[in-house]
């Protein structure tokens, strides 16, 4: 069958995976954990073969990291899906609940979206944390990974889809789709898919939403920023720094760019420098940045490999790698971050409170942080169990996406034979009353 033969199959039994209660959903969730457990070797087997063909292929370093699914990465999928079954079913909630008139009452109440696309590149985490978070969530998903990871992915998804028959949702609940092909197919099906979520680069991500009339949840880029302001505790500011910049350079969270107050920069500078250095991290920035720490390098510091225009702000590096500018306050800073960033995360490091609240209220982002790393910029860290990706629209979700993000809303009316008629005409007065909910 083609892709949309059976997505249209997948919209059918959308309403029963809805309808599907809290326990069978968890008992899917449930079995699956089991069945990863069990079957781990199975799974890292595949992914020895995955990382040796993504090797002989050239693949990136940053994306090799990615690309890996080890004992770590399925320790930390089977908390995620521990902490999901814990969760509160985020379907069924009443989020209104008002009398109109006597006897005509409205509910808006919590509903799955349906059918979602989740397209997504290298990580094979990603597909744990999705199908298990659209399980939860009591939607259906149509799963295509990159093909650099094909057989840890198969093999993932295998034991999922089959985890979540036992426990009693409907078959064609999950899909995975493999050709490359099949994305363009996936596009065109705007009747039937109701959400695309793409997770990759940004070329990838910009292709998705171009070529499709489907609505698209997501992001393109994670340049995001830490600026330390002019009353920053040093010692606090270096090692959230070192952590925002290092402890996972791939990952769309960590810091692109720092921005640092021009009052201190003459000090603060060469001491970062010297940490970042240390931690093998290469140094870009403008010339005013270069000239500061050519100057510390003469007693032994670290000077920038090279100088920034200002359109290289914009970079993504997924590396360790950089960008340095100096601003002369707390509104400079936010208008750099919301002219060059991604609306992603960003941070600032001060012990001012007023400079603090002001950071926080002119940064456009779906994050603002204050004194810790932006690597936080996670579902799990929230709390939410897992993600099925970061945000940065300002429409229905935001920020990392975890169970709320994957409900809508439908208005439940109850009448005892009302017409709107009565009401136009003005022999029936609405009596609006707010019901507890």
């Amino acid at each position: 069958m083609s892709v949309r033969e059976r997505v249209l199959e997948m919209k059918a039994v959308s309403p029963s995976v809805a309808a599907a209660g809290k326990g069978v959903r968890n008992e899917a969730l449930r079995l699956a954990a089991c069945s990863l457990r069990e079957h781990q070797q199975e799974i890292f087997d595949a992914n020895r073969e995955d990382l040796e063909r993504a090797q002989e292929n050239g693949i990136a370093p940053a994306i090799m990291k990615r690309l890996k699914f080890d004992a770590h990465k399925l320790a930390d999928c089977l908390a995620g899906i521990e902490s999901l079954i814990g969760l509160e079913d985020p379907a069924g909630k009443v989020t209104l609940h008002r009398q109109l008139d006597e006897g005509l009452v409205l509910k808006r109440v919590t509903v799955p979206i349906g059918v979602i696309g989740i397209i997504f590149e290298a990580r094979p985490d990603a597909l744990v944390q999705i199908s298990c978070l659209c399980i939860k969530s009591g939607n259906c998903a149509v799963l295509k990974g990159g093909k650099e990871t094909a057989s840890t992915n198969k093999v993932l998804f295998d034991l999922i889809a089959e985890a979540a028959l036992k426990a009693g949702l409907p078959a064609g609940c999950l899909l995975q789709v493999s050709a490359h092909s099949e994305i363009d197919e996936l596009l065109e099906c705007d009747d039937c898919v109701d959400l695309l979520i793409p997770r990759g680069s940004n070329a990838f991500v910009r292709y998705i939403m171009d070529h499709t009339r489907i609505p698209v949840m997501g992001h393109s880029d994670g340049i995001c920023h830490t600026y330390v302001d002019k009353a920053a505790d040093f010692d606090l500011a270096i090692p959230v720094l070192i952590d925002a910049k290092t402890q996972y350079t791939a990952a769309c969270n960590a810091t692109e760019t720092l921005l640092v107050h021009r009052d201190i920069a003459e000090t603060f500078l060469p001491k970062a420098a010297k940490a970042l250095g240390e931690a093998g991290v290469r140094l870009r920035g403008t010339a005013e940045v270069a000239r500061i720490l050519e100057a510390a390098a003469k007693k032994g510091g670290i000077a920038p490999e090279d100088v920034m225009e200002e359109t290289d702000f914009r970079t993504e590096y997924l590396d360790l790698v950089l960008s340095v500018k100096l601003v002369d306050s707390v509104e400079e800073a936010c208008a750099h971050i919301n002219r060059y960033g991604s609306h992603h995360t960003d941070c600032i490091i001060t012990e001012d409170d007023a400079a603090a609240e002001r950071f926080m209220t002119l940064t456009d982002s779906a994050g603002v942080y204050r004194n810790c790393s932006t690597r936080f910029a996670d579902g799990f860290r929230y709390g939410f169990g897992a993600e099925v990706g970061i945000s940065t629209s300002k429409l229905h979700a935001r920020g990392p996406v975890g169970l709320d993000g994957l409900v809508t809303y439908k208005y439940l009316l109850e009448g005892t034979g009302q017409t709107v008629a009565d009401y136009a005409s003005g022999k029936k007065q609405f009596h609006f009353q707010s019901i507890p909910t």
